[in-house]
């Protein structure tokens, strides 16, 4: 794996879901830099880090999407789901001690990029719709909405999410 570069093919066109996957990004490309330098306590941290953010932006994602109506939102969920768990199990084996970097970083760096081509655009149509008809819509997630996409994922965490609860 190489040190990942962000395209403008992966941009949704929404300015706070592009900040958050290239944010991503900056993790997976932190990960293997850890790795290189063989610093395994980076690499614990790392992933520490990475898994709390991305389960936030999930969180913050399908939040979108329930408020814009996205019909396939419970799809969407669900492939968040099945991908964290995939990841936690990753770390899981880290924390025992087995050397699973390479097979993390390939899995991240394919599914990523991947969901963001495929699932994550096909919601962009429904979403700027639904912005569209958000007063003070200017090329970005109105405030109120981001304050209310901010509240619900303070009130559901990782477990919650995970188990429906």
């Amino acid at each position: 794996m190489a040190i990942l570069k962000w395209s403008s093919d992966l941009d949704t066109g929404i300015a706070e879901i592009d900040n958050q996957h290239k944010r991503i990004v900056d993790y997976i490309n932190r990960l293997y830099k850890s790795q290189k330098m063989g610093n395994r306590k980076g690499v614990g941290e790392v992933i520490e880090e990475m898994v709390d953010y991305t389960a936030s932006h999930f969180t913050f994602e399908e939040g979108m999407l329930e408020s814009a109506g996205y019909e396939f939102t419970k799809a969407h969920r669900r492939v968040h789901e099945l991908f964290v768990r995939r990841v936690v199990e990753f770390k899981n084996r880290f924390n025992a001690g087995e050397d699973v970097i390479d097979e993390l970083l390939t899995l991240l760096s394919r599914w990523l990029f991947s969901h963001i081509r495929s699932e994550d655009h096909a919601y962009v149509d429904s979403v700027n719709a639904y912005l569209r008809t958000k007063r003070g819509y200017k090329d970005k997630m109105g405030d109120d909405m981001l304050h209310e996409l901010e509240e619900r994922s303070k009130k559901k965490g990782l477990l919650a999410r995970l188990f429906g609860r």
